[in-house]
């Protein structure tokens, strides 16, 4: 899978401090994929009083990203209509600020968060912090030897090249599945050499923990990583040890560095080459 060219990237905003920094760190990908930047506000009782400030922004935004820009300012729940709104404009990318304090109630409200990433039509980048990221060293990758997870290795290649970045492959398995780990190395040097071979720098790690979501958001604080790449459902390194896609989310709710939730493909679409 990899994210569509000359498409949208969609930014939801509620005027929050972290809601406008998400469209200031979409420009790098907007201008990398051709894409137009289409800002969404929505409120319950929307009367369009937010029309000026809207056009403020997307004339700040075309100016400073030299992208073409947008503005929806719709009436509704803000969760229930951005999965929509993205796969009625066929969006490549839903780019999020989510709370940093309260995390998602503010925004999204409670467990609604999940429900909208495993929904969403097209990949999702969540930001929690409101760190400036301009550009992009260290992506890292989380997988296991499931064909979904390694599904994300083209959507993580194509990024890595475009920012001249490494990938710091990562596996989390059980400290007491021998097998497994016996398994793993193997497996995570060809997906390493499949990558280097795409001309991408990359690494590889296995960790023994019986907390994926710690563990790999502590890699992430401690290797100055600028991204973390997860599917969102079946990645098995994260589900198996924890029982479903609640690390996933875990990830996404402790994690500063932010994050790329990618759905799986189809079975037989899979073409990633490694086997």
């Amino acid at each position: 899978m990899l994210l569509k060219e000359n498409s949208s990237i969609l930014i939801p905003v509620d005027f929050s401090k972290q809601s406008l920094i998400a469209i200031e760190q979409s420009y790098n990908l907007a201008k990398f994929l051709k894409a137009k930047i289409i800002i969404m506000h929505a409120a319950p009782n929307s009367n369009h009083e937010h029309d000026k400030e809207l056009e403020e922004i997307v004339s700040k935004v075309t100016k400073e990203s030299g992208q073409p820009a947008e503005f929806l300012n719709l009436k509704g729940d803000i969760y229930e209509l951005i999965d929509k709104k993205a796969e009625e404009l066929g969006c490549a990318l839903i780019v999020i600020g989510l709370d940093t304090q309260v995390r998602f109630r503010s925004f999204l409200g409670g467990t609604n968060v999940s429900k909208f990433i495993k929904n969403a039509p097209c990949p999702v980048i969540t930001m929690r912090s409101k760190d400036q990221r301009n550009s992009c060293s260290n992506i890292l990758m989380p997988i296991d030897m499931s064909a979904e997870s390694r599904e994300k290795v083209g959507i993580t290649v194509q990024l890595a090249k475009h920012y001249k970045a490494t990938i710091r492959i990562v596996s989390v398995f059980s400290p007491n599945d021998e097998k497994y780990e016996n398994n793993l190395l193997p497996y995570l040097n060809q997906v390493k050499k499949f990558i280097k071979e795409r001309g991408v720098e990359c690494t590889n790690r296995s960790i023994p923990s019986n907390n994926p979501a710690e563990a790999i958001v502590t890699y992430a604080n401690n290797n100055d990583i600028d991204l973390i790449v997860l599917m969102n459902k079946k990645d098995t390194s994260i589900n198996e040890l924890m029982g479903g896609a609640s690390t996933s989310i875990k990830i996404v709710e402790s994690s500063n560095v932010p994050v790329l939730s990618v759905h799986p493909m189809k079975r037989e679409s899979i073409s990633s080459g490694i086997h």
